[in-house]
């Protein structure tokens, strides 16, 4: 997978499983270490590295991340109707059902 691409899927087809989308920053080792971990849980998600992106389309999504996460701070990570600020693996895995 490139994550150099502003907004990617790992995912072919979510089906019955929860969405998971990750919004996140291309330098930021937390943001990589929840998508690592992510794949190597087989889960399927999708991501956009916002500060890859320019002007209306970067706003756009800055705007979607603050219904969110207020403080905008990256990763932000929605699982279904759950969200997790930060690379926190216990609540990412309790949120997909993992644990």
């Amino acid at each position: 997978m490139d994550e150099k691409q502003d907004n990617k899927s790992a995912t072919e087809d979510n089906g019955d499983e929860q969405a998971v989308k990750i919004f996140s920053l291309s330098t930021c080792s937390h943001c990589k270490a929840a998508k690592r971990m992510l794949s190597e849980c087989t889960i399927k998600y999708d991501f956009v590295d916002v500060d890859l992106l320019e002007g209306k389309e970067r706003a756009a999504i800055l705007e979607d991340v603050r219904k969110f996460n207020p403080k905008c701070s990256f990763p932000t990570i929605v699982i279904g109707d759950k969200v997790v600020v930060g690379f926190k693996e216990k609540e990412i895995k309790e949120a997909l059902g993992l644990e």
